[in-house]
């Protein structure tokens, strides 16, 4: 028999249904609640709120569990790469090989952008910021795949395959002809012969008559980045995304407003948030320990890069990337850099002194990929462009999911009014 919760609301009880997810997840659907009582729930932030179903990422943030599709992070980082894990992500299954060569086969086709597009970023101020360039490249995308952007889910939909490889593998090359274009540099081509990580270093890094060489650890922690990054759940920049896909919109609009909601310093610039407060603390001229002592105090700023909204315990893709984070740091012959010896202090104390790992203030996966980030030559003004070229795979699944829905509602969030009550229009004259 259904579980149902009850409600009383002046008198009237209700019985509303109760959802379990295949994690066991509990949720009471409130669907009819309004409609039935004239009341709505009230959850600033939508911290308790389930927006919607979905068969994507599984988050246990209490135990550290992240799972794509049923996979254990864990095992796709350690098994799998970007591309092969965002076909995951975007189709459900871990693709064949024949399925993943034309995966790859089809992003390497469409990294080239087209003239026009080129132009447009050609015409944006060398100090635009890469962010405002990357939203506008995305979206402007809708004008030269007329086909794949119309607005109209059911026609979106068969040429999604299409637009899911360009919004992905454009991504990758709008990120690096912006930064040359803002250096002064020449653009390099995609390499068809080059992986999607290899080939997103040389078009950043080659100069004429000299490719750089990407060393297979540097390699290895790129990849591992987007990976982690590939998805995670209902946050900001995904709910915008579904917000936006709702309406009707097409999945490169949809992945532009996601780039918007993801610019936000509270959401994709931890990462750079990490690296601010490593300078900082060095511009002190401490090495990390007055810091930790103003923490503990209460009184200090505050500790970027440590403990996550969701994950209660260790943040599981911090586990996985600090491994490559020192590997890469290793074949890049980087060892006396004043802020990674901050950091590497600040990592020590924080996994052996009572007061973090009481509170569970580990580091997270922000506090690696913004060294990882700063050992590659990455610009900080680029760290959460390579976010969102990592969350692209998660942003277009999750505006497939909203495309696909036969019951398919516009979002549209209720509210509690605080304003003034009615009132009489007073003529300028008598003001």
């Amino acid at each position: 028999m259904p579980k149902t919760a009850s409600l009383k609301l002046e008198e009237k009880e209700l019985s509303l249904p109760v959802m379990i997810g295949t994690e066991g997840e509990k949720a009471v659907d409130i669907g009819k609640l309004r409609a039935e009582t004239g009341y709505i729930t009230y959850d600033d932030g939508f911290g308790n709120t389930g927006s919607c179903t979905s068969n994507i990422t599984f988050i246990d943030g209490e135990v550290g569990i992240l799972r794509f599709r049923g996979y254990p992070i864990e095992q796709l980082a350690e098994g799998s790469n970007f591309v092969e894990t965002a076909y995951l992500v975007i189709h459900g299954e871990l693709p064949t090989q024949e399925q993943r060569a034309k995966f790859s086969a089809s992003l390497s086709s469409h990294s080239k952008l087209p003239e026009g597009l080129t132009a447009l970023l050609k015409s944006f101020p060398k100090n635009a910021h890469p962010m405002s360039s990357l939203s506008a490249a995305l979206n402007a995308l809708t004008a030269f795949y007329p086909n794949a952007s119309t607005n109209n889910h059911q026609q979106d939909l068969q040429h999604f395959e299409e637009a899911a490889a360009v919004a992905i593998s454009q991504t990758r090359t709008i990120a690096a002809q912006s930064y040359r274009f803002r250096q002064g540099l020449p653009l390099n081509e995609p390499r068809p012969e080059l992986g999607y990580c290899d080939n997103f270093l040389h078009l950043m890094f080659s100069q004429p008559g000299k490719d750089y060489v990407v060393p297979k650890e540097v390699s290895q922690a790129l990849n591992l980045f987007l990976l982690l990054h590939a998805d995670h759940e209902q946050n900001c920049s995904t709910s915008t995304v579904k917000m936006v896909a709702s309406a009707g919109a097409n999945v490169f609009a949809s992945a532009s407003a996601g780039v918007n909601a993801l610019w936000g310093p509270l959401h994709g610039g931890a990462n750079m948030a990490v690296l601010e407060m490593l300078k900082s603390i060095h511009a002190e001229g401490d090495d990390g320990t007055k810091f930790i002592a103003a923490a503990k105090s209460g009184k200090g700023e505050r500790l970027m890069g440590f403990g996550h909204r969701v994950y209660k315990n260790y943040d599981p893709r911090a586990m996985i990337i600090k491994a490559s984070f020192y590997k890469a740091l290793a074949s890049l012959g980087i060892k006396d850099d004043p802020l990674l010896n901050i950091a590497m202090k600040l990592e020590e104390v924080a996994l052996s002194d009572d007061y973090f790992i009481s509170r569970k203030l580990y580091p997270n996966v922000d506090f690696y990929s913004g060294l990882i980030m700063r050992a590659m030559r990455i610009p900080e003004n680029m760290f959460t462009v390579m976010f969102a070229m990592g969350r692209m795979p998660g942003w277009i699944a999750q505006w497939q999911e909203v495309a696909k829905n036969p019951k398919l509602k516009i979002y549209r969030p209720r509210q509690v009014y605080t304003g003034p009550t009615k009132r009489d229009y007073v003529a300028i004259e008598k003001r």
